[in-house]
């Protein structure tokens, strides 16, 4: 067990610089902080390779899932509350933050009648986590990174989502290999669009099913509502003229649960 005090010990810059996505790209790694996060990665099978712990912020259950890291092959590295305020990316970190070699990532078969999550170009990392969380809670079988939106190791994306980054099928592609994989594997493909024909309740999202949403501010793309067998739209009777892409997923990800029983 090794120990680092300094927040300018040149491992524990190196590892904060991988809160920055061209280093993530660049070493191959990224960061996983806090102890449900962590907990979350190794229930997903995630090979945490390096756990920087502060013990002076320990609480809950965090001791259990140092113990879980190690003996899963994690190497366990003790550092003070200085080089942990370095490495961490939160205004109350509870001292655990664990190190793993970025992912490749490819979708498993799905089934006959799959609802699956389609997200185009999204900007940012806490509407990205919100899905992926509303995705787990929904029971989504896959959810498709289409376009350079955020990365979905962005810290960020990992705190919102609360983990469920883990434990998803999700994988990121160009728009136009996304567009021909839902071709091929014959999904309907239903999008998001304010000028919609259906409301989202009206539409039958119980077959096989790829729900599209676009970026906050400027939705979808034009080749998308063009491609979608149907587009949907949420109503609005106020002065507002959307939703946060969040919140609009979220009621037409468990409407489709609804439907489907």
């Amino acid at each position: 067990m090794r120990e680092l005090t300094s927040p300018q010990n040149p491992e524990i810059k190196a590892t904060a610089r991988l809160r920055e996505r061209r280093d993530r790209e660049r070493e191959g790694r990224f960061l996983i902080e806090g102890t449900r996060e962590v907990a979350r990665a190794l229930l997903g099978g995630v090979p945490v390779e390096r756990l920087y712990v502060c013990e002076d912020l320990l609480r809950g259950d965090a001791r259990d899932v140092v113990g879980s890291a190690q003996a899963a092959g994690a190497e366990l590295v003790l550092v003070s509350r200085a080089a942990f305020a370095k490495l961490s990316a939160r205004e109350n970190p509870d001292g655990v933050l664990g190190v793993a070699p970025l992912p490749a990532r490819t979708l498993p078969p799905l089934p006959q009648d799959a609802l699956v999550l389609v997200l185009v170009g999204l900007e940012k990392p806490g509407n990205l986590g919100a899905l992926l969380r509303t995705a787990d809670g929904v029971g989504v079988d896959a959810v498709v990174l289409a376009g350079r939106g955020v990365d979905l190791f962005n810290p960020n994306v990992i705190r919102a989502s609360q983990g469920s980054v883990f434990t998803q099928s999700v994988v990121t592609m160009e728009e136009d290999a996304a567009l021909a994989w839902l071709r091929a594997e014959g999904f309907e493909l239903f999008a998001l669009a304010p000028e919609g024909s259906v409301t989202y309740w009206a539409a039958d999202l119980t077959a096989r099913v790829a729900l599209a949403l676009g970026t906050e501010h400027e939705g979808l793309p034009p080749a998308w509502e063009a491609a979608a067998d149907q587009n949907l739209r949420i109503p609005m009777r106020g002065g507002a003229d959307s939703l946060n892409v969040a919140t609009a997923g979220a009621l037409v990800l468990y409407e489709a649960l609804r439907q489907r029983g």
